[in-house]
């Protein structure tokens, strides 16, 4: 019988609780993550590359 409930209750509140966002505001967030995530993508690359170059030269040092 709690299982029963707890269904009930769960779908009560997803469909007259829960404020979903409007097809507009959804875009908008899909755009920010996109936007964010790229931006990191990008400083990880940079930092990834530059960390190679001052390995590379430090190494050359002793080689």
């Amino acid at each position: 019988m709690k299982l029963k409930v707890y269904i009930e209750e769960a779908y009560d509140e997803l469909v007259h609780k829960v404020t979903w966002p409007t097809w507009k505001e959804l875009q908008s967030s899909a755009l920010v993550v996109m936007v964010a995530s790229f931006i990191i993508a990008l400083v990880i690359f940079v930092m990834d590359i530059s960390f190679e170059n001052i390995m590379g030269f430090i190494y050359g040092l002793f080689y």
